[in-house]
């Protein structure tokens, strides 16, 4: 069962555990603040008038992590084209977000969702609180803060780039 709520969409389990659960295509995107690698605060409703990429990952320095934020890095330009602020949000502290970037040439922030543990990934339904940390989520938000694209792949399952080329050209850039 899905339940709306000022606070949120949950869902109730079949052990009756309420959960957040993952935002949907056309709901308003759940605000946060986040420090990023360099102890700055970034606010989402602070990025409105831009699109943006909210790309969740495990850990700072894994294998898959590594390759999907490269190939971000790598075309950041398919993002720029399309007025996108990109995201990278991750339960690492702002230490390790920022030794990650330094060694990778990130460009982009990286968002640490180190303490309350997990807390933004948790309001985007992709925590999992087994192993303590974020799901391989993506979600695409337009410049008035509406989700216009989900993904949310399985543990050890890379995201497809390619979709971020289509789901990007249908916002238009700013």
């Amino acid at each position: 069962m899905t339940q709306v709520t000022q606070a949120g969409t949950f869902r109730t389990t079949g052990d009756g555990a309420v959960t957040p659960a993952v935002p949907a295509v056309g709901e308003p995107a759940p605000e946060f603040e986040l420090l990023n690698q360099f102890g700055e605060p970034v606010r989402l409703s602070e990025l409105r008038g831009r699109n943006v990429v909210l790309v969740f990952f495990p850990f700072a320095f894994s294998g898959i992590c590594t390759g999907e934020l490269c190939e971000i890095r790598d075309n950041l330009a398919l993002f720029e084209d399309a007025g996108a602020a990109v995201l990278g949000i991750s339960v690492d502290s702002k230490f390790a977000q920022r030794a990650y970037a330094e060694k990778e040439g990130y460009a982009f922030d990286l968002l640490a969702d180190f303490w309350p543990h997990g807390a933004v990934a948790e309001q985007y339904g992709v925590f999992d609180p087994a192993s303590g940390m974020a799901k391989r989520g993506t979600f695409i938000i337009d410049a008035d803060g509406i989700v216009r694209y989900v993904v949310v792949n399985p543990r050890g399952q890379a995201r497809d780039f390619k979709a971020y080329r289509s789901a990007l050209a249908g916002l238009g850039g700013s």
